[in-house]
């Protein structure tokens, strides 16, 4: 057992060719799992999908396990935000064959991990020049794109009264128009439910598109915690951190 923790431990954390090409293989699936939640929202169930749904619960369970297992600190590990969200897929794929609840507008959430995950972002971070100079407007932009495909999927399914691809589409507009305050009014919210959850779009979704014309347009910064006082953004070429003047060694991989 204590070989097979090690083993684990050296792939999700390791930087050997085989340990980097799962972890890049993880990116790759968790983009994919992200594009097919939120394709398969205006689909209507099949045993098809719910085979493929298992499928995906099954490899993302697994994924959490040892990431869990191989954690310093379990319970450090349970609170954050994207493994909070990949409980959150999995409640999601394990109780709709159960209790026929339709809870697909959440799966897509497991696309906070490719912006949250340490594990990943070390690697982007080391290997991409692009990535380690704008990761801030990535990650915001990356933000930005859940929500609105969260909550066109919630619009969906809530509130829409016709199903299909026409009526996804148009929870896609109508959440884009709200969040942008453009408010064109060929659709408006008529129930209580639909104005609160437009107050909700508007709120939060121009929170999160101010953040991300401010990572936009600040100076680019890298990330990397200095070993003395922990400032953890520093300008690309830095070699010591402004704050405390101590030598930095920020890894990178060609330029």
């Amino acid at each position: 057992m204590e070989r097979l923790k090690a083993r684990v431990i050296e792939l999700y954390t390791g930087q050997s060719p085989a340990a980097r090409r799962l972890r890049y293989g993880l990116i790759l699936f968790d983009l994919a799992t992200v594009v097919y939640f939120i394709i398969s929202v205006p689909l209507p169930a099949s045993p098809a999908l719910r085979a493929v749904n298992t499928a995906l619960a099954l490899v993302i369970a697994v994924d959490f396990l040892f990431r869990f297992w191989i954690s310093d600190s379990r319970w450090r590990h349970l609170g954050r935000i994207y493994v909070l969200a990949d409980l959150v897929v999995l409640l999601s794929l394990l109780l709709d064959p159960l209790f026929s609840l339709d809870l697909t507008f959440l799966r897509i959430l497991r696309g906070i991990r490719l912006g949250h995950s340490e594990y990943l972002l070390q690697d982007l971070r080391r290997d991409w020049r692009f990535f380690r100079e704008h990761e801030d407007a990535l990650v915001a932009s990356l933000n930005l794109v859940i929500f609105v495909f969260v909550t066109t999927s919630a619009v969906f399914l809530f509130f829409a009264e016709r199903g299909g691809s026409a009526a996804y589409v148009d929870s896609l507009y109508y959440t884009v128009t709200t969040l942008t305050t453009t408010g064109y009014g060929d659709l408006t919210p008529n129930t209580p439910g639909e104005k609160l959850a437009a107050v909700v779009i508007m709120v939060v979704g121009v929170s999160l598109f101010l953040r991300l014309a401010g990572a936009v347009f600040t100076p680019s910064r890298v990330h990397h915690p200095c070993p003395s006082c922990g400032l953890t953004r520093h300008d690309p070429d830095a070699v010591h951190c402004k704050h405390c003047g101590d030598l930095l060694r920020i890894e990178t991989r060609g330029g």
